[in-house]
Parts: C-alpha cells; structure tokens; sequence
C-alpha cells in the first residue's frame, strides 16, 4: 500500500495555518484594546540575526505550498513577499489554504519516492517524497509557526497553546 502524504501533509499544514490566522487576528484584537499599531510587530525578531514576524508568516505560507507542489508536480502559486500589514499576511495565508485545499489527493498520495531537490545559495539538499515531507517541510513549517506565536507572545499578545494547537477540524 501506498504511503499517504495527502494524510501526513494536508491536514497538519491546514491545521497551523488555521491556527496562524486565529492567532493573527487575536493579535489585532489585542492590539485595538491596548492601543497599540499591530502592524508595527511584523518587525518583531528573537535576536538580530533572525528573520522578523513577517517573513516567518511569509516562510510558514510558502513551506505548505512547496510541500504540496513539489509532491504533486501542480505549480504552487507564486508570492513576491511585499505584504506590509497583517491583513496581507492573512490574504497570504488564505491562497496557501485554498491552494492546499485545490490539489487533489490522488496527486499527493503514493509519491513518496518522488525525488525533491532543494537549491540554496550554499548547494542543494536531495530527499525523496516521504523523507521530504516528514524530514523537512512539516519541520521546518513548526519552525516558522512556533517563532511567529513567540514573538507575538513575547510582544503581550495573550495566546496560549490552545492558540498554537488550532482547531483539530
């Protein structure tokens, strides 16, 4: 039997961007009450040499997005990383959910020998489709998801890990 990406992939990527856009909108809320600009987090980092709140929202969209290209061969849609509010990011997050959502089971499912390359400035990275899948893009998805909810709860935004967690459907 068929190893079944569709089950290890969509689900858990549906789930933490759900969760994203809820603890973004928590953070607008939080930021009204107390009267701060929400928007001026999107600067946020843990230390200087890490990317800010906007591109780890930006990372947490397009790991997703990869992901599901890249196992299925349907091009992902493409991004340019010029939103400058938390409302783009959440226009961002909303077309990696429908993009997610669009590619058919039946084009995930049973790639799990499916060669992936991954091309950085510094050389490249081969996996097949399920190492791939399991090794990297759900990791490195957390990774971006777990800095955003730190860095919005480092700035005073009341979440906790039912935030994180998202809704199970």
């Amino acid at each position: 039997m068929a190893t079944e990406l569709h089950d290890l992939t969509v689900p858990a990527f549906t789930r933490g961007l759900r969760a994203l856009s809820a603890i973004l909108d928590k953070a607008v809320a939080h930021a009204a009450e107390t009267g701060v600009d929400a928007n001026a987090w999107l600067s946020l980092r843990l230390i200087d040499d890490m990317n800010p709140l906007i591109k780890q929202v930006q990372t947490a969209c397009d790991s997703p997005k990869l992901c599901i290209a890249r196992l299925s061969g349907v091009a992902a849609p493409v991004h340019d990383d010029t939103e400058t509010t938390i409302a783009e990011l959440q226009t961002r997050i909303a077309d990696t959910l429908a993009f997610i959502a669009s590619v058919p089971r039946a084009a995930i499912d049973g790639q799990e020998a499916r060669e992936v390359t991954l091309t950085f400035p510094g050389g490249e990275m081969k996996f097949l489709g399920q190492p791939y899948a399991t090794g990297f893009a759900l990791p490195n998805f957390y990774f971006h998801l777990t800095t955003a909810y730190g860095l919005l709860r480092q700035a005073g935004v009341p979440l906790g890990k039912r935030d994180y967690m998202g809704s199970p459907t």
